[in-house]
């Protein structure tokens, strides 16, 4: 320590008035104090340095936060003019109708008698047979209508729960099918996800690898090469890990729906021919049917007699409505008859096949008096069961009864079937596009995988070349390689994500 480094004035001025031996305890005290504050301070084990754990843990000296952390979303005030214009409008709709019956109200008044709306009519349609067989009873009840009515109880009965437990059927037989369905889907999915996991397992070891490779091809770079190592590591940074190999896709499943769809096309196609030649058939059958019936109509007219004359107007009426002729063919037809009302009966026909309507039947139209009427529209099997009971005697009866009665029972069953069974193969369907689907999200999940596994480490051999290239001691960049090996290893992305 030279005396020249105490050469300030505070010193100066104690060491004027000192002895020899006073200023050289002076002075040593002094060189003492800066030894062991500045100098003694920065060696072990008195000063602890975080440059090892910088290495062994791969830190940064100079690493920003991202960005987008400290990005603020700007969220603007939701506004409540839409909703109070919701509120406004609806009120005010609701008081435009008021105003329109205060309006209604007044003109009601003073309208005329003639120009005043008719009153509708109330008609009560009877539309289902269960209620049809309840009023019959209530308006007129008799052995054969309480009867007929218990007929049609106990079928709906019967029906019910027969349908209940078909329903009950196939609803258990669709569960069944959906546990085996889904018990072999789940097997399959155990296969893909251990293909996912081992390749995951194998894109870990590839990495490995790879960067071990390129670690320890640094790590044996002598001084002298050190400054012509920027080129290899851009070679490195920008090279591919591997070379991408195109996968062929499988494309026998587009040709089978290519097919599919050429033959659904095909069968349109033939079906619409079909369909124009039946109506190319139907149409000769109707010319033929129209001369059947003009036949028999000339033949009316030759053997008609003023005796017979009522029920060959009758037949006559029913045959020229079913054909439709014109005015022109009926006058011919009817050329050879001297009936007195032919003209009449000619006008009646012609004006009914112009006409476009037909009037309602009273008891369906009702009448103008404000009261409800009621009548009875069934579509339904039952009603057949109701008249049957109601005319045991009568074949056609029974014919309709049991034919409408097995045909919805058939048509039922049979559309259980086809729904159960569609049910199933739409659930099989979709439990191998899903297999489908997840075999095929294999790859893209391990391309997940391996992106983000070179984001996290990526930065690391970043921060081990910049080390390697500020000058780092290889036992220093030994000790990085290893922990960037250690993170490939066992950081993050898991291979259990």
């Amino acid at each position: 320590m030279h005396v020249s480094t105490f050469n300030d004035n505070e010193t100066l001025r104690q060491q004027k008035n000192l002895t020899r031996a006073q200023r050289k305890a002076n002075l040593d005290t002094k060189e003492g104090v800066l030894v062991n504050s500045f100098i003694k301070e920065n060696q072990p084990p008195y000063n602890v340095s975080l440059n090892d754990t910088m290495d062994t843990l791969i830190i940064s000296k100079n690493t920003n936060m991202p960005e987008k952390l400290y990005e603020r979303e700007s969220t603007k005030e939701k506004s409540l003019i839409p909703i109070s214009g919701i509120a406004l409008g609806v009120m005010g709709a609701i008081a435009g109708i008021t105003a329109f019956i205060r309006y209604s109200s007044k003109a009601n008044l003073n309208i005329d008698a003639l120009k005043r709306v008719p009153p509708t009519v109330r008609n009560v349609a009877i539309n289902d047979e269960i209620t049809q067989a309840i009023y019959r009873i209530v308006e007129c009840p008799t052995k054969k209508t309480i009867l007929a009515g218990t007929g049609v109880f106990a079928l709906t009965a019967m029906a019910f729960m027969g349908k209940t437990f078909f329903d009950g059927f196939r609803d258990v037989w669709i569960k069944k099918k959906e546990a085996d369905i889904q018990k072999n889907l789940q097997e399959k999915l155990i296969g893909i996800e251990t293909q996912s996991f081992a390749g995951k397992i194998q894109i870990t070891r590839s990495m490995l690898s790879k960067r071990a490779l390129e670690l320890s091809r640094y790590l044996k770079t002598t001084p002298e090469t050190k400054n012509s190592y920027d080129e290899t590591f851009k070679a490195l940074m920008f090279k591919g890990t591997e070379d991408k190999k195109p996968n062929k896709k499988n494309n026998n499943d587009n040709i089978y729906y290519i097919l599919m769809g050429l033959g659904t096309i095909a069968g349109i196609v033939g079906l619409g021919f079909l369909a124009l030649q039946n109506l190319t058939k139907s149409k000769g059958d109707l010319n033929k049917f129209i001369k059947d019936i003009n036949n028999e109509i000339t033949e009316i007219v030759k053997a008609s007699t003023p005796a017979t004359k009522k029920q060959d107007m009758a037949n006559l009426e029913n045959l020229f409505k079913s054909i439709e002729p014109s005015k022109e063919q009926i006058e011919k037809h009817l050329a050879s008859l001297n009936w007195e009302d032919k003209e009449e009966f000619i006008n009646k026909l012609t004006t009914h096949f112009k006409k476009s309507t037909v009037d309602a039947n009273p008891y369906c139209g009702g009448g103008s008096v404000p009261k409800p009427t009621f009548y009875s529209h069934v579509d339904d099997y039952r009603a057949f069961l109701y008249n049957y009971l109601l005319d045991t005697d009568n074949k056609q009866f029974k014919a309709l009864f049991l034919g409408t009665t097995g045909l919805a029972a058939i048509g039922y069953g049979g559309k259980l079937i086809g729904e159960a069974i569609k049910d199933v193969q739409v659930k099989k369907i979709n439990a191998d596009t899903e297999a489908e689907l997840q075999q095929r999200l294999v790859s893209t999940e391990l391309k997940n995988f391996k992106s983000k596994k070179d984001a996290a480490i990526q930065p690391l051999m970043d921060e081990f070349y910049k080390q390697a290239r500020a000058g780092k001691p290889k036992e220093e960049l030994k000790i990085m390689a290893d922990n960037i090996l250690f993170e490939i290893k066992n950081g993050p992305p898991f291979v259990y994500s």
